[in-house]
């Protein structure tokens, strides 16, 4: 009598756990107005030229940032939820563009562009400063003016 009573017991807890379990299912986190201008502010609106999403007063912005809200409350993260709208209406979406494909270069000119620009300044500022000789002193100078005194002399003597 025990055992069977005991048998029914382990029986009722068994068919009891799973219910248990489904009743603490968790509730969702509420989604804030931060959370989703967080993830907003890294993207910009589809109809309007360069205004991020979180700031966008038109509609199609606002069911963005609706969808937006979904998606955190479904446990999506940032990167998750950017990658869907990139996929869905493009790379212009992105606040900062990716590193693949060819906007590497996005990445990569500015800063060549910029040593470039660097090297060539070098380059320029030590051709002149190598070109430039020093001042002459007032014996030097003295000596050069006899020169060019003795040369136009010269020169006017064939002449005349």
């Amino acid at each position: 009598m025990m055992r069977s009573l005991y048998g029914l017991l382990l029986l009722v807890t068994l068919l009891a756990l799973p219910a248990v379990a489904l009743a603490q299912d968790p509730t969702p986190v509420p989604v804030t107005d931060d959370d989703v201008n967080r993830v907003a502010k890294q993207m910009y609106c589809p109809v309007c030229e360069n205004i991020p999403l979180d700031v966008c007063p038109t509609e199609a912005c606002r069911q963005w940032r609706e969808t937006i809200r979904e998606k955190l409350a479904l446990g999506w993260d940032a990167q998750q939820i950017e990658d869907y709208f990139a996929e869905q209406y493009g790379e212009r979406i992105r606040a900062m563009p990716s590193t693949t494909g060819l906007n590497v270069f996005v990445w990569v000119i500015p800063p060549l562009g910029v040593a470039l620009g660097a090297f060539l300044l070098w380059r320029f500022l030590r051709a002149n400063t190598r070109a430039s000789q020093p001042a002459p002193t007032p014996d030097d100078a003295a000596a050069l003016q006899d020169e060019y005194v003795a040369r136009l002399e010269r020169d006017l003597k064939e002449r005349w």
